[in-house]
């Protein structure tokens, strides 16, 4: 191993040398960084990576056991833990894990990865997305602003940074520019590309959104995430049928997806099929006796049966990151209590 990563860190500086490249202290480390000497631990992270890729809950947890098979192999490998962080802190958001037990672990995971390099973008950007989880906007800003620095060429990190920090501000513009940069880096990344629509259509660019969503399936027509999503844009933009569509295809790819039943129940709701829709909490309700439902997702099927203030209870909770911006939560956006909720949740970037 020690031979294999000495060879590519020659080949890189031959190639810098020839092409008369200005690198940055930080390139230089990147260029020359070992990041361990077990092949047995580089093999895990690997995989770690591959299943981290593929963002279901079952997938993200096969990815955090073998980044911890990593750390045990080698307990010095800084980018095994910033696996460990990134695959952790994705969990509640894929039915894996309530995020009042998976954040602390993606914490400790984050920190002792920059501990151990204090120049891992990927640790950088792990504790970045948690710090904006945690509201923290200004530290979360400087930790993305730290990652890309660190290394310019990062995808994640300009991705995260667009999706997550720049879309829950509303500063779309930013978050759009970042989300294409990311795609330039990684362009066959399914959920980068994904998740472009996603902030599209946060920033209620619809029909941009639903070509960059079909664009995504092109690539991988099960890709059930954006099919999730191309399902809420059609349903924002009123083809309800299209929408309802499209999450019976994510009921057949991913039949313990839990919530897309509170999607259904929203499309149900503007179609008239309340008895159905109710039906559907019964089924979200069975769905949280065996994964972990967000009560976001709770919220949003609250809203399909027009009961908006056991919606704000939920809500309440746990706030949502995207609080200000998501469109889904448009019913609720005159209710005195979601309006109190905003602002104490983003206290430095008030609405």
């Amino acid at each position: 191993m020690t031979e294999m990563f000495g060879v590519e860190s020659e080949v890189a500086q031959r190639i810098a040398s020839s092409l008369q490249a200005r690198l940055t202290g930080s390139e230089r480390r990147a260029i020359a960084a070992r990041p361990t000497e077990n092949t047995q631990a580089h093999q895990l992270y690997l995989k770690g990576r591959f299943f981290w890729n593929k963002r279901t809950g079952a997938d993200l947890q096969t990815a955090a056991d073998y980044f911890q098979q990593a750390i045990s192999a080698d307990p010095s490998y800084s980018n095994a833990y910033a696996g460990l962080a990134q695959a952790t802190l994705l969990m509640p958001f894929y039915d894996a894990g309530a995020s009042q037990d998976m954040f602390p672990k993606a914490k400790a995971a984050a920190t002792r990865a920059i501990e151990l390099d204090e120049s891992s973008p990927e640790g950088h950007a792990a504790l970045a997305m948690l710090l904006c989880y945690d509201f923290k906007v200004r530290e979360s800003e400087a930790e993305f602003k730290r990652a890309i620095e660190l290394d310019p060429n990062y995808a994640t990190a300009h991705h995260w940074y667009g999706n997550t920090l720049l879309t829950t501000l509303g500063r779309f513009d930013e978050a759009i520019k970042e989300g294409k940069r990311a795609i330039e880096l990684d362009p066959f990344s399914l959920i980068i590309n994904a998740d472009l629509g996603t902030t599209l259509m946060e920033a209620r660019r619809y029909n941009d959104a639903l070509a960059q969503l079909r664009a995504t399936l092109a690539l991988d027509g099960n890709f059930v995430y954006a099919h999730d999503i191309l399902g809420s844009v059609l349903l924002l933009k009123g083809d309800v049928n299209a929408a309802i569509a499209e999450y019976e295809k994510v009921r057949t790819l991913a039949d313990d997806d839990c919530n897309v039943l509170a999607l259904l129940g929203l499309a149900y709701a503007k179609t008239g099929r309340k008895t159905e829709a109710v039906q559907l909490l019964e089924e979200l309700n069975e769905c949280g006796h065996k994964h972990n439902v967000r009560n976001y997702v709770y919220a949003l099927m609250y809203i399909a049966l027009d009961q908006k203030q056991t919606a704000m209870d939920y809500l309440e909770k746990s706030p949502d990151n995207w609080l200000r911006v998501d469109p889904l939560l448009d019913p609720l956006r005159d209710e005195t209590r979601f309006q109190k909720l905003v602002a104490r949740s983003f206290p430095e970037n008030p609405p």
